[in-house]
């Protein structure tokens, strides 16, 4: 999912905000970043330093980065702005514009639109999933996903979902400038990706 980033963040310093379990941001150090990884979840966080020693795991939330301001060249988001309040989205995006540098790059990735189903991104990860090989675990995923309470959280919960130009109207308020991606960075293709540079 990374791949199509990797070479823009060569040699850079790279901030992956929400990184989970490291993945993404062990592509990027192999491609020659230095990446910082930021992830509240206890687990991931464990995982990542085990799994990635390479890369520097912060573990907390997002608003209380210990990163000084114009620090980092790129900023990565991935498949966490569905999780995120839109009054803490913006707030982020302040955030991510203060860390970069001039002219630094914002990468959001994974962003919901308003019309895509939930049948539709078990569809994209099955498919995902034959063209990658593990067909059997994504299914087995699903499955464990639809008798958790995970249907329930989605219900009184909800996942945020965007439609391109509010997504763009919210990135370009704190001082970017914003192209959506021709593809998404994850394997979801009806998913959205934002490139943004800081002005």
């Amino acid at each position: 999912a990374y791949r199509f980033i990797a070479e823009s963040c060569r040699g850079k310093q790279v901030l992956e905000a929400g990184s989970g379990e490291g993945y993404g941001g062990a592509m990027l150090a192999a491609a020659g970043a230095t990446v910082t990884c930021v992830d509240y979840d206890a687990s991931a966080v464990e995982h990542t330093r085990r799994r990635y020693p390479e890369l520097t795991m912060i573990a907390g939330n997002l608003v209380d980065l210990p990163l000084p301001d114009e620090s980092v060249d790129v900023v990565v988001m991935h498949s966490v702005a569905q999780y995120v309040p839109p009054q803490e989205l913006d707030a982020l995006f302040r955030l991510f514009r203060k860390l970069l540098k001039p002219g630094g790059l914002f990468v959001l990735g994974d962003v919901i639109p308003r019309k895509v189903s939930a049948l539709t991104d078990a569809m994209a990860l099955l498919r995902f999933g034959s063209e990658e090989g593990f067909t059997w675990p994504a299914l087995k995923g699903l499955v464990r996903t639809r008798f958790s309470n995970y249907w329930q959280l989605r219900k009184s919960l909800g996942l945020e979902r965007y439609d391109e130009g509010e997504i763009t109207a919210k990135i370009e308020a704190v001082g970017f400038s914003v192209q959506r991606a021709r593809s998404n960075i994850g394997h979801n293709a009806k998913r959205m990706t934002f490139l943004a540079h800081a002005r």
